[in-house]
């Protein structure tokens, strides 16, 4: 496994994966656009290496995690999902009922206890070679990029956040971005949820400044622990002498009680103080929209370290696929084992990128008993990271979650929206936009597997005629549908013999003041006006209703599920579009990400 990020950066030189940039580049906009436009490339593209970066003597390192590749290569394996056999070793160990068994599991257990984090014993870490205190903690030296163009201001955007509770004394390492307000102070944005806030609200709690201290660039399974959904108390820095089968090595802060990793690039410290907010952002967030501004903690930097020749590492994040999605594959493919350890029907999951990781996850079930499906989504629902996901989709285990052919058609051929659906209530991810309320709304789930018995029926399909011709359907939706500016039809075969039950038809509309989505739903016409149709889903009228990867980006995301989810006589239809006042959506509502204003 990799020292530090240099010798991962060696590496992905050596294999191929880099591309380094000689040219001088502008921090601001101009590595972000240059680095979307890698990421978006068949595979992901290359990891990329600034040279030369206007303003600061540090070069700038960005998608090194951004392809099947370079995350298999960044935590030491060939497939992502042997990192899940490593963890299922652990999971399915029992005592041992004989001297044999035990004398197999020793190696085991010596392996573990080698994995705990170690303390540097050197003469000098080298994340400590430059050591700057008060006035020469300067961060302007450092190229923190700005992203996006409406973003408040630079961003640390891949930052190793240390804390430590006040109660317990455990460590926690998440990644929560930091905006730089000035030389010596940034924003601090964890979320409610997160570990780190939970901390700060003990120290809020006793009136006591917090320490923080901040790594940015290490070796790649620390980085990647950092982002990973542990269980609070469990340290993310054994979780990466996991992955790396080596402990990490860490070093003291010079001006707080913390310990930090001594491979780092560069290392700030602080304090954030439990009665100061600010107001932050906002910022080209992963879900493809500016998350919006609002009051968070300040980090106040009282030194700042780094190697004698540091590499500044930063992810851009935005409108998927980007080197986040491949990360959250990692987390996808390692925390399998687990989930099927509380959850062993599970056969296997997956998380479609245009969901962003907590919008849609479908999963394939070995079914049981009636009701089986149900409970499984509930039992999700009230699971960690796993709370936060908006829509759950059940298939059986015969189904492969991550074929989305085959999911499309076990949906066309045998959705029943009277009987398929769940509709619950509970905490929605921050940055979940559609909602009329932060933090809280709307989860539905579909249940797309074969009926047991005991199970209420699914409705008998009527005969689901052939839609008339593309012109006709056209027509009719412009002269009957409000808004409506264009449509096409969902065109897909089912596998062997299946006859479709459901087909679903595409409508871009534009809103006014006075039509919002429930006004166009309620224009749809009856069954017997546009035959051949069960699903109608809206989209905003600049959307191409060609670009599958698209349209699913926008549905899973704009959808709050009881409000813009409306069925009537065996017709539902979806608004997809974004919300206003004109649809009850008092939230202000994110722009979407975009280079050019």
């Amino acid at each position: 496994m990799y020292q530090n990020l240099k010798a991962f950066l060696s590496s992905l030189d050596k294999a191929g994966e880099l591309k380094t940039i000689t040219e001088t580049v502008s921090p601001f906009i101009e590595i972000s656009r240059i680095t979307d436009r890698e990421s978006k490339r068949p595979g992901g593209g290359k990891a990329l290496l600034f040279q030369n970066v206007q303003g600061s003597s540090f070069p700038v390192a960005t998608n090194i995690f951004g392809s099947d590749k370079r995350i298999c290569m960044a935590l030491g394996v060939t497939h992502l999902d042997q990192l899940g056999a490593r963890v299922r070793e652990y999971i399915d160990f029992h005592p041992p009922g004989n001297w044999k068994e035990a004398l197999n599991v020793i190696p085991m257990a010596v392996n573990l206890a080698n994995f705990f984090p170690r303390m540097f014993r050197g003469k000098t870490p080298p994340c400590q070679e430059i050591v700057l205190k008060g006035d020469q903690a300067d961060l302007s030296r450092i190229p923190v990029l700005q992203c996006w163009p409406k973003d408040a201001g630079p961003f640390v955007t891949l930052p190793l956040v240390f804390t430590r509770s006040l109660l317990t004394g455990k460590r926690n390492c998440g990644m929560y971005r930091l905006q730089v307000f000035d030389k010596q102070t940034t924003g601090m944005h964890w979320h409610i949820h997160k570990d780190g806030s939970h901390y700060f609200t003990e120290y809020r709690d006793a009136g006591k400044r917090m320490p923080v201290a901040v790594a940015i660039g290490a070796d790649p399974a620390t980085i990647y622990a950092a982002t990973a959904p542990m269980p609070r108390g469990i340290d993310e820095m054994l979780l990466a002498g996991f992955i790396r089968k080596k402990p990490v090595r860490m070093t003291k802060c010079v001006t707080i009680d913390m310990e930090v990793p001594a491979e780092a690039e560069f290392v700030l410290e602080g304090y954030v103080d439990p009665h100061e907010r600010r107001r932050e952002g906002p910022f080209g967030d992963h879900t493809g929209y500016y998350s919006l501004a609002d009051d968070y903690p300040v980090f106040h930097i009282t030194a700042i370290t780094h190697r004698k020749n540091p590499v500044y590492n930063a992810t851009l994040v935005g409108p998927p696929p980007m080197e986040d999605c491949y990360l959250a594959k990692a987390t996808e493919r390692l925390f399998l084992p687990m989930i099927q350890s509380v959850m062993p029907e599970i056969r296997d999951y997956w998380f479609p990128w245009e969901g962003v990781f907590h919008n849609i996850v479908i999963v394939s079930l070995e079914k049981e008993f009636p009701g089986h499906a149900q409970k499984l989504m509930s039992g999700l629902w009230g699971s960690g990271q796993m709370s936060f996901c908006k829509a759950v989709v059940v298939v059986d285990k015969e189904v492969n979650p991550q074929d989305t052919h085959a999911v499309f058609s076990k949906f066309l051929t045998h959705f029943d929206m009277a009987s398929d659906l769940t509709f619950t209530k509970g905490i929605l991810d921050v940055l979940d936009h559609s909602s009329p309320f932060p933090n809280f709304g709307s989860k539905i789930g579909i249940d797309l597997t074969t009926r047991f018995k005991d199970e209420p029926p699914r409705g008998k399909p009527s005969d689901l005629p052939e839609p008339p011709d593309n012109q006709t359907v056209m027509d009719i939706v412009r002269s009957r549908v409000k808004g409506a500016v264009a449509c096409r039809a969902f065109d897909m075969d089912p596998p062997g013999h299946s006859e479709l039950i459901n087909r679903i038809l595409f409508i871009s509309v534009e809103k006014t003041a006075a039509i919002g989505g429930k006004e166009i739903s309620e224009s749809i016409p009856e069954p017997d006006i546009l035959p051949g149709f069960t699903i109608f889903i809206l989209f905003d009228r600049e959307i191409e209703l060609k670009n599958h990867s698209l349209m699913l980006w926008k549905l899973f995301n704009n959808v709050a599920p009881d409000r813009d989810i409306r069925i009537n006589r065996q017709r539902m239809v979806i608004d997809a579009c974004r919300k206003g006042k004109m649809d009850g959506h008092e939230r202000e509502w994110p722009d979407e990400l975009r280079f050019d204003l």
